[in-house]
Formats: structure tokens, C-alpha cells, sequence
């Protein structure tokens, strides 16, 4: 990429899919078999409509939205498991991406599970064992490291899913969740963790719930709505103006809910920002191929 700070490139990116859906009104009331032969037709479910943006070095941006806005989806486009119905994702360095249900082997120990993951991550059997005593500094989980995963908490294996991606240090790490299944301590000892991240000049990518947690360990927030990024600008104005929206929705204050989505979605604040920078960065690079 062109711009010498920027990370990750999410150029007018759409994705779309294709589920089947059981058609109920022609057959209804008719028995069990005619349900299971009721028609079959196709619905197009958009996850994620022309988003774009330029992440740099040293950010931390959180991703805030309802279920079904598009948040995990996006980090599966820039952690490279999936792929864009339209549009482009580039990134400086593979992204490591880090959800709250990664899969660890149940019958294994966490110390089994901590090597498998990083030699899955590409470290070498030498590097595996000089990182391994920091992902049991980070995981902070004693002697339960020496335990089956099947005897942990999911706060314990959250702990040690995050101490694993966390070691690693990643150029671009993606987190999903991970935040929400931790007690005070680990949440701090993953904080620390991410600003680690983005002192090396690096990028944190945060998914959450929770628009506080943004507000206080992010730097930068987007607001993805029914796919669509809303509002895209610094994390304590962008997740305070998403929290209000929810809690009003919530508390079920449909018109003032409705009216802060409409002036969030007209005002499109930092979203034209973030799309012309994604265009100027991509007619930098296709400058660069014609030469």
C-alpha cells in the first residue's frame, strides 16, 4: 500500500449472502410432510453494504453496531477467512483474528493448547518454547495451564485464546468479543496488551458489546447499522452517540431512536472522509502497477 502508516485498506466492500428460506403460506395447516415439502426459495442477506476506510499504525478502532450489523463479518473480510462480494481488503501483514469461541482442544491441557496455537500462528518448535512462558505471563491463569481446556471457565479460555493471539504480536490483531467473557483483571491485563500493539506501531481491532469498553480502549470507533458504516470518528463521540441510540431503542423510544439513526445516517459523520481516503489510497497503489 501506498501511504506509508496505513495498515489495512476496506476499499467499497459488500458481502452478501445466499440462504435457503422454506416458504410457509401455500402449505400451511397441512401436516407434517407438507412442510417439508413446502417450496424452497432463495433470500440474499446483505452483511455488509460498500463499506470503506483506511486504518493507520498505532490505532485502535473499535467496531460498534446490534446484532447482524456486519461486525464479525468485516473482521472475517480483513482477517482474510472470507471474501468480498464486491469490493477490496488489503492488508501490510496477515491480521490475527481472535473471537470468543476459537476452538481449543477440550481434552488437551491449556499448555498443549497454547503450543498447538502458535505453531498454527507459524512459529517455529524453538520460538514456540521462548514465547510460551509469555502466553503464561498474559493468560495469568496458574496452575490451570496444566489442566484438560475441558475443566476451564469461558473466562478462563478467553484468558488463554487472547494470551495466545496476544503473544504472538501481531502486526494487525483482530478481537471479537474477547473482552466480555474476562473479570476486571484479565480485561486490564488485555488492555495492556493492545496498547503493547499499538506502540509497536501496529493496529488493534476491537468488537464489543459493550460501547464503554470502546469509549475508554479504543482511539478511533466505526458504526456499522444493517451493514452500512454510519459514523466513523474518535471512539468516545462515535460509541456515545451509538449508546444513546440503543438504549433509546431499548427503552423502547422508537421515535427518538428513529431520529438519531436518521441524523447519524445523514450526517454521515467521518464515513465520506474515510471513502475518499480509501479511493486516494487505491488510485496511489494502481499508479504504483502502472509503473
Amino acid at each position: 500500500m501506498a501511504m506509508s502508516d496505513a495498515t489495512v485498506l476496506v476499499d467499497g466492500v459488500s458481502r452478501t449472502f445466499e440462504t435457503a428460506v422454506r416458504q410457509d403460506h401455500a402449505t400451511k395447516g397441512r401436516g407434517r410432510l407438507a412442510r417439508v415439502l413446502r417450496p424452497v426459495t432463495t433470500v440474499s442477506v446483505h452483511a455488509l453494504r460498500s463499506v470503506s476506510f483506511v486504518a493507520h499504525g498505532g490505532e485502535s478502532i473499535g467496531i460498534v453496531g446490534t446484532n447482524g450489523s456486519g461486525k464479525s463479518t468485516l473482521l472475517r473480510l480483513i482477517a482474510g477467512l472470507d471474501q468480498p462480494s464486491r469490493g477490496e481488503v488489503r492488508a501490510v501483514s496477515q491480521p490475527v483474528l481472535l473471537g470468543v469461541h476459537a476452538a481449543l482442544q477440550q481434552d488437551l491441557t491449556g499448555l498443549e493448547n497454547a503450543r498447538l496455537g502458535l505453531l498454527a500462528l507459524g512459529f517455529t518448535p524453538a520460538r514456540v518454547i521462548e514465547t510460551l512462558p509469555r502466553v503464561l505471563e498474559i493468560a495469568g491463569i496458574g496452575d490451570a495451564i496444566r489442566r484438560p481446556i475441558r475443566t476451564y471457565s469461558s473466562g478462563m479460555g478467553g484468558r488463554l485464546r487472547f494470551a495466545i493471539a496476544a503473544a504472538a504480536e501481531p502486526e494487525i490483531l483482530l478481537l471479537d468479543e474477547v473482552l466480555s467473557t474476562g473479570d476486571a483483571a484479565s480485561v486490564e491485563r488485555a488492555e495492556a496488551r493492545m496498547n503493547e500493539v499499538r506502540a509497536r506501531a501496529g493496529t488493534v481491532f476491537l468488537v464489543s458489546h459493550a460501547a464503554k469498553t470502546i469509549e475508554e480502549t479504543c482511539s478511533r470507533a466505526l458504526w456499522l447499522h444493517e451493514g452500512a458504516l454510519i459514523q466513523d470518528g474518535p471512539a468516545p463521540e462515535t460509541a456515545e452517540a451509538y449508546r444513546w441510540w440503543a438504549w433509546n431503542q431499548a427503552k423502547g423510544k422508537r421515535e427518538i431512536a428513529d431520529d438519531l439513526l436518521a441524523r447519524a445516517r445523514g450526517a454521515r459523520t467521518g464515513v465520506e472522509a474515510a471513502e475518499d481516503e480509501a479511493a486516494g489510497l487505491r488510485s496511489a497503489r494502481e499508479s504504483e502497477n502502472k509503473l
